[in-house]
This record gives structure tokens, sequence and C-alpha cells, in this order.
């Protein structure tokens, strides 16, 4: 790992050009489970080692401020201590730099005292900074504010019907239509975990913008990267030809269509099942697991009840042979009408 340092430029590059250095401020402070920290580290399509390392061709420096991996940070209060770097970067000596937000936000003035949830402490206080806090002081200074997984994207499982944190994703708590000093909007990649190498993926694009070597990222209607997001889980399914055979699975086990079985397949987006999860292997249909939509919007509430019997989703009992396009239709109608 690259020790970090408070100089903005790194070495010469092999032109004797000055490198950059961007540092990557990674918050896990957020109502979360860690899921995307675990899972960034089985990334192999680029490992975060290789980009950490600089182990691709033109990547500026990188200085990762990372729970998981951040080896040179010593006790809360010394000079090199984790939490320092943020108020360092809140302060204006980091720059640039990419926030990285890991976990929803907590609604902290739906109370009358407390915090929800909180991310080191504020010098001047000893009292914690929570991490609706640090994005009001480092929003407005990042080059880019990156949303990993499904809580930090819409909110997530923290913001179900019920929960007492009026949990929320950072596009809810900044607005959808806020712009980093970039002029990027945020950068959402859902999933609950995110597939590691989507999470490696699009940070190597943010840091290739940086260094000029790659267009602006180009995400959908729901902040996702456009070239990640783009087709359903549907179209890259190991079992999409028994759909179209009108060949479904009637319990687990079998190797045909799920679709009867509860999945949402044909109306989510995501890659899973086209990139595998770790290494190519896996992705939920294609080793026997429905789809039950974790990278969108309004999950969980919108895509419950899971493992539904097809009665659930408008489907007769008696309707032994209702296709899977129609079915398709039902579930489309019912997710718009929730919106």
């Amino acid at each position: 790992m690259v020790r970090a340092t408070h100089a903005s430029n790194g070495p010469a590059d092999d032109s004797g050009n000055q490198r950059k250095t961007v540092h990557i401020l990674w918050m896990n402070g957020g109502l979360s489970c860690d899921g995307e920290s675990v899972a960034l580290t089985a990334a192999t399509q680029p490992s975060i080692e290789e980009i950490i390392l600089g182990g691709l061709p033109g990547l500026p420096e990188i200085v990762m401020h990372w729970p998981f991996l951040d080896f040179h940070s010593g006790p809360d209060g010394g000079p090199d201590s984790f939490i320092a770097w943020w108020h360092r970067a809140h302060r204006g000596e980091l720059d640039p730099f990419i926030l990285v937000v890991e976990g929803s936000i907590a609604d902290e003035t739906n109370k009358a005292e407390g915090y929800w949830s909180g991310f080191g402490t504020d010098p001047a206080t000893g009292q914690p900074v929570t991490a609706a806090e640090w994005l009001d002081r480092l929003a407005p200074r990042a080059l880019a504010v990156l949303a990993v997984g499904t809580c930090a994207s819409y909110g997530g499982v923290h913001a179900m019907a019920g929960n007492p944190t009026g949990a929320m994703g950072v596009p809810e708590y900044l607005g959808r239509d806020w712009r980093s000093r970039a002029g990027l909007p945020i950068v959402c990649v859902p999933g609950c975990p995110a597939q590691p190498d989507n999470i490696s993926e699009t940070i190597l694009h943010l840091l290739f913008q940086v260094s000029g070597r790659a267009p602006r990222i180009d995400v959908d209607e729901a902040l996702r990267p456009k070239w990640l997001f783009g087709s359903t889980v549907h179209e890259g399914c190991d079992r999409a030809g028994y759909y179209e055979q009108d060949e479904f699975a009637d319990g687990h086990g079998s190797p045909q269509c799920l679709v009867k079985l509860g999945c949402w397949g044909q109306v989510v987006k995501c890659n899973v099942p086209k990139r595998g999860w770790i290494n190519g292997v896996g992705g939920c249909p294609n080793v026997g697991g429905i789809c039950i939509g974790c990278t969108m919007p309004g999950f969980p509430d919108k895509f419950m009840p899971f493992m539904e019997d097809p009665a659930a989703v408008g489907v007769p009992a008696a309707a032994t042979r209702v296709s899977g396009t129609a079915i398709r239709i039902l579930r489309e109608i019912r997710a718009a009408g929730e919106r």
C-alpha cells in the first residue's frame, strides 16, 4: 500500500511528468453490515491490490484510506490515525479525493437526542461525527461520490417500512440532482452486497477519468453505471433458454427457468449471472437461487415476499401453462404501481 502524504502531487511517471496523487476515503460508518468491504477483497477484474499498487498502466498514484486495509493507521489522536485523514480532507488538505460511502444514511434529525451511526470523533467536542455530518463536510470537496451497495445507493434493508432510523441512500440525502465539484453525479453500485468486480471496475473508471484516460462516467436513471447495469438478470441467465421454451421449474433443484418460483430476473437490472460472483463463477440464478431484486431502488420492500407462489403475482393457481412473458408483464405492472 502507498503511504499517504500531505502532497497533492505524486512521483514522476515514465515521461517525467508529475503524477497526481488521488486519495480514496472509504466510509463504512453508515448503517451497514460491511458487506461491500468484504466483497471488494474478492475482486479480480481488477483486484483492489492492482489498483492501489499501481499495477495498471495510466493510473495516478493511489492512497486508499479503508478500514479493511489501512495498516499504516496509528491510534486515534496520533499523527497517522485513520480518522485524521478525514479531518484533513475536511480542511482541504487532500485534493483530489474520491469519497466512497458504504451503508445507508440515518436521519439524525428524527429524535430528541443521541445518534444513529457515527464514524470517528470530533477532536473539538469529543463527540461522534455521524455519517450524515461527514457527507455534509466532505461531499462538496470530493471529486466524486461513490455509493457502494444497495444500502448506500437506495437505503436497502435499513430503509424497510417500520425502521426507526429514517435510513436513506446517498442520493436521497444529497439529492438526485447533486453534482460533485467535477460536475459528476453520485455514482451508485448497488447489490446486497455489490458484485466485487462491479465495485473495483467503477473505482478504476473514476481514477482513469481523473487522469484524463476515460470519458465522463455514464449512469442510468438509478445512477448506476450503464455499462454494468444495462441488461436484465434474465438476459444473462444460464436458464434463459428454458424460459423461451416455456419450461419452468416447479421446485428448487431443477435446471429450468425459476420465474414461477418468484425470480424477478426479467425486470431487474443486474449483470451478476453474466459476470459471475468470483472469477466468473456463480450468479444467483445460475446456481439455483432466484433473483430477489437487490440491485433495484425499493429493495427489499417492493420485491417481497421472496420465494412467492405464482398466485402472489396474479397468476391463477389453475394456470399451469401460463407463460413467463405473462408473469414478466404482471411484475412490471406491480413494480410500477409501487414506485
